[in-house]
């Protein structure tokens, strides 16, 4: 019997013991979430998951949680595991009253817990270093050095895998997580590692030459596990979430948010942006925090948007004749009180005042983070277009508060068929929803770089 099975075999004797049966006070596991206003949650650290940003915690994971504890009416307690061990043994020893990190539906794991409707599906891929060369089959990894995250299901996959390739071996490691094994193949630490699809979409812009080699599985389902017992009337609620989610188009607004902006992959680019942030970056760090205090921004913000316009280049021109290291238009300096659009100060002052002041005209029903997407889209194509697009998709049934939304419909912008019925007239809706998704790539990124730092004021506090 494998590691994997042998463990939960052991969790499985445990669970029977530790099962939550209320002896005295004949609650179900529902009434005492709600009596003692305490939802107990377990999950991990993964950009697919679970992490702390300068807004506080934050992820897929957590998103999902917090939204099923607001709908209960009570308190989510969330807990850290180190590692996939840790996270099963809270479940067993009664510690948590389900995981929500990232767990694949198995058939190992299935005889153990129950798992919620999937709220994301999954490829298990092996991954190797751009520059070596690629592998196109298990046969092909020879002597390389593949290495997996301790108890995960890629294990699993591998053990299924050995059955049909008896010289498959790799190693599990307990002291790395997935991200910190694709750091390791893109510094050449290791030949291999096998990731979820999820994962690397998200990843794969801090680890540019990291490929992927091939899948090692079909799609696999992502939910919430509970452990199998005789009350399952949290576990019923928890379905009842996932369902109505689903239904109501919520669910695929949380994805959007983390996922949305990841289009095709570009090296070149991507490699060129982490070099600027060490070469050009510190020379405006400063200016973009001090603009970002005084409209209360994230200056990483800011800073991902100055890249997208210039690459922080303060001599920038365009060949509309928009100049500096925000791209200003004559006409906005003017308004802006920059005298000199090729002062990387008067320039960073005057985009962010630009675009709060684009950001303040949004209806007010419009919410984060949505309001800053669709701020940046006017600052690229009019306050006037960005209504239009708006209207557009109101009158296609979409909502149009959601960036989701009207990122689909500002294309058509384009389409005589509909500009011609819009108040402005023409515009490049395409290019709007590319600036804006390069710059949550650009911020994404920024935030992962200097993710200590505490954001900066409230909304509340903006100024002009």
């Amino acid at each position: 019997m494998g590691s994997i099975a042998k463990k939960l075999l052991l969790y499985s004797v445990l669970l029977a013991g530790v099962l939550y049966t209320p002896p005295l006070t004949h609650l179900t596991q529902l009434q005492d979430v709600l009596q003692n206003n305490r939802l107990i949650v377990v999950t991990r650290k993964a950009p697919s998951t679970y992490y702390e940003d300068f807004s506080g915690p934050s992820g897929p994971a957590f998103d999902l949680v917090n939204m099923f504890a607001q709908r209960l009416g009570v308190e989510p307690r969330v807990t850290v595991a180190d590692d996939l061990e840790q996270v099963f043994s809270l479940l067993a020893h009664g510690k948590a009253h389900f995981a929500a990190a990232g767990l694949t539906q198995t058939r190992e794991r299935q005889k153990l817990f129950r798992f919620t409707p999937p709220y994301q599906h999954v490829v298990q891929q092996l991954v190797y270093r751009q520059g070596s060369v690629r592998p196109r089959s298990i046969e092909d990894l020879g002597e390389g050095k593949l290495v997996v995250v301790a108890d995960s299901s890629h294990v699993e996959r591998l053990r299924e895998l050995r059955k049909r390739y008896p010289g498959l071996t790799w190693e599990e490691s307990r002291s790395f997580d997935s991200g910190e094994l694709l750091k390791k193949v893109e510094t050449g630490q290791i030949d291999y590692t096998v990731a979820d699809s999820n994962e690397l979409r998200l990843s794969r812009h801090f680890y540019p030459n990291v490929r992927v080699a091939f899948d090692l599985s079909d799609a696999q389902p992502i939910g919430w596990a509970f452990p199998i017992g005789t009350d399952d009337t949290l576990y019923r609620q928890a379905v009842n979430f996932f369902v109505e989610i689903h239904n109501s188009g919520i669910l695929e607004q949380i994805l959007e948010r983390y996922y949305g902006h990841l289009g095709d992959f570009d090296y070149v680019a991507t490699t060129t942006f982490m070099r600027h942030i060490k070469e050009r970056l510190p020379n405006y760090i400063g200016l973009f925090r001090e603009a970002a205090v005084r409209h209360g921004f994230d200056w990483r913000l800011l800073a991902a948007m100055a890249y997208q316009e210039s690459h922080w280049d303060p001599k920038a021109v365009s060949p509309t004749g928009v100049r500096g290291i925000m791209m200003l238009t004559r006409i906005t300096a003017r308004q802006m009180g920059v005298t000199k659009r090729t002062d990387p100060k008067q320039s960073i002052r005057g985009g962010a005042r630009y675009l709060h002041r684009l950001r303040k005209r949004l209806p007010t029903e419009i919410k984060e983070p949505d309001r800053d997407w669709l701020a940046l889209a006017a600052y690229n194509i009019g306050y006037g277009h960005l209504m239009d697009a708006r209207e557009i998709t109101h009158r296609a049934g979409g909502n149009p508060n959601l960036w989701m939304n009207v990122k689909q419909k500002l294309p058509l912008l384009r389409d005589s068929r509909w500009y011609r019925q819009t108040a402005h007239g023409f515009a490049r809706g395409d290019e709007a929803v590319q600036y804006v998704e390069n710059i949550r790539g650009y911020y994404r990124i920024l935030l992962r770089e200097f993710g200590t730092e505490l954001a900066t004021n409230p909304p509340d506090s903006r100024s002009d």
